[in-house]
C-alpha cells in the first residue's frame, strides 16, 4: 500500500495520495490550496492515476484544489451532501479572520464536473481500495472520515488508517466556532465515531502529525473527559 502526504498552502493543510502500489490508480484526500502541484509531483513520481478525490469537508483550506485536481485527472469528487454548498461558494464556511485575508483576490470557485454524495457508514470500493465512510459532525455539518484496512503484508500492528479530516488531531479536535460548527455535536462525533475504535487504528489528521486512536484515548484531553 502507498499513502503519501504532504502539507499544502498558507493553512499547512495535510493532502494525502492513496493507492495500492506504484503505477496503479489513486485517490486524493482533501487536495487544498496549493496542493495541485504536489498531487502532480506524487502521481508522476509513482506513476498513478487519481480517480476519485474524498473530500472530509468543505472548508476551503480542504476543498480549494478540488475542482482542478478532478479536471486534470477526470476524477470523480466526493463529498457529504451537508457540505457539498461549499464546493462552489466556500465563503460560507469562512471565519471573518480567512475572509479578510482572501479579500481583494480573484478567486473563483465550482464544483468539479462529477460529484457524488457520501452517507454514514458507506463503503467506497475505489482505486484497488476499500473506504469506510464516517459522518462526524461539529466541525461542520458534513465532516466526515474515511477508513481504509492496512494490509497485513505491510504491518501486522496496524489494522486500518483513518484520514480524519479537521474530527481530530494529535492532542486536540477540531475548532467548533465556524459557520456550521456545533461543539455538543463535535463530542458526540468523538464518542460515537472514534471512541469505539480500535488502539491500532493510525490517525493521518488534516492539520499536523500523524497519530493513532490509541496514543489519543490515552493522551488527548478532549477525549479523556468524555
Amino acid at each position: 500500500m502507498l499513502i503519501a502526504g504532504f502539507p499544502a498552502g498558507p493553512w499547512g493543510t495535510n493532502c494525502y495520495v492513496a493507492a495500492t502500489g506504484p503505477g496503479s490508480e489513486c485517490v486524493v484526500i482533501d487536495p487544498g490550496k496549493d496542493a495541485a502541484s504536489g498531487v502532480a509531483d506524487v502521481v508522476r513520481e509513482h506513476r498513478l492515476k487519481p480517480v476519485a478525490i474524498l473530500v472530509t469537508h468543505g472548508h476551503v483550506d480542504h476543498m480549494w484544489s478540488v475542482a482542478p485536481v478532478a479536471g486534470t485527472y477526470d476524477a470523480t469528487a466526493w463529498i457529504h451532501p451537508r457540505d457539498r454548498h461549499l464546493l462552489a461558494d466556500p465563503m460560507q464556511g469562512m471565519s471573518p479572520e480567512t475572509t479578510s485575508m482572501l479579500l481583494g483576490g480573484n478567486y473563483e470557485f465550482a464544483e468539479p464536473d462529477d460529484v457524488r454524495e457520501l452517507s454514514d457508514a458507506q463503503v467506497l470500493e475505489l482505486a484497488g481500495l476499500s473506504f469506510v465512510v464516517d459522518h462526524a459532525p461539529g466541525h461542520t455539518e458534513g465532516s466526515v472520515t474515511f477508513r481504509t484496512p492496512f494490509p497485513d503484508e505491510v504491518s501486522r500492528d496496524v489494522s486500518e488508517v483513518m484520514f480524519s479530516g479537521d474530527l481530530h488531531f494529535a492532542g486536540s479536535i477540531g475548532r467548533t466556532d465556524l459557520p456550521g460548527g456545533d461543539h455538543p455535536t463535535m463530542l458526540r462525533s468523538l464518542a460515537s465515531k472514534v471512541l469505539p475504535l480500535a488502539d491500532d487504528i493510525v490517525v493521518l489528521p488534516g492539520h499536523g502529525e500523524q497519530t493513532s486512536i490509541g496514543r489519543e484515548r490515552a493522551t488527548n484531553p478532549y477525549l479523556q473527559d468524555l
